[in-house]
């Protein structure tokens, strides 16, 4: 898990936002022109209502979700709103590009396939979230969903946001530092969730790996990489190599680490 360190609990100072949905938390550091005032309040609502409305469509914990309906044959792709089939398009990309490791169709506890977006539901959502602090003139943004994180930078003079990767073996204790001028972080792992990550290939948790935090230009495909990264177990670096424009971390059972080059610009 990563966090933005700018975030922090109540009260509130300028600039500094927090809410739960999705059963997660959703944090939001501003810094710039609009931090506290009407245009910067609107588009944290819009981010919220945003999130909500996704959830209302994907959630695989609603009955009466659209994903949930689909899922058990209720209802078509043809009765579902067209975001569905969108995150649909980057599921059946992920699996190729991942060889399979990746897959929005896992298998169940009675071996049959199971829709399961939520790889590729939570990275898209806040991404597609953020369009509204992309409207707040001269203004940064760091957004967290859980603990991924997408953030821009216009101000030339601005530091990064500096992004801390947790120790899976000890969510207290912070292994690396990723500074982040316009980007994002997301990572994959069993701390805080248990082993509900799989390798869609074979249905069984992938061994050696304890997280992977992919650095990627938008947080669809840092979310998507790093689950499917993890998904590929011992290979996790190897296939996170070949991705393009890509930086990451990988953290093994036994505490030893291997870095993905950087590829994010410095500035």
């Amino acid at each position: 898990m990563t966090h933005p360190e700018a975030v922090s609990d109540q009260p509130r100072p300028p600039g500094r936002y927090v809410q739960h949905v999705m059963g997660m938390p959703i944090s939001l550091a501003l810094r710039g022109r609009h931090t506290d005032d009407a245009a910067a309040l609107a588009a944290w609502t819009d981010v919220m209502d945003v999130l909500r409305a996704v959830d209302r469509v994907f959630s695989t914990y609603r009955a009466d979700s659209y994903i949930s309906r689909l899922g058990r044959g209720e209802i078509g792709l043809e009765d579902c709103p067209p975001e569905v089939a969108e995150v649909f398009a980057l599921g059946a990309a992920a699996e190729h590009d991942s060889g399979g490791a990746f897959s929005i169709r896992l298998p169940g506890p009675d071996g049959r396939l199971v829709l399961d977006p939520s790889g590729v539901v939570k990275g898209w959502a806040v991404e597609r979230a953020a369009a509204s602090l992309r409207g707040l003139a001269e203004t940064d943004f760091c957004l967290s969903a859980g603990g991924d994180m997408t953030c821009r930078t216009l101000d030339p003079g601005a530091l990064p946001w500096r992004i801390g990767v947790e120790d899976p073996a000890d969510p207290r204790r912070i292994l690396a530092v990723v500074p982040v001028f316009t980007g994002a972080v997301a990572t994959s792992g069993t701390a805080h969730r248990g082993g509900h990550l799989v390798d869609a290939r074979t249905g069984e948790a992938p061994a050696g790996v304890a997280s992977v935090t992919v650095v990627a230009g938008s947080l669809t495909s840092a979310d998507v990489d790093a689950t499917a990264a993890f998904a590929h177990g011992p290979g996790a670096a190897r296939w996170l190599e070949t991705r393009p424009a890509r930086s990451g971390l990988v953290v093994w059972e036994d505490g030893t680490t291997t870095t993905v080059a950087p590829v994010l610009p410095a500035r």
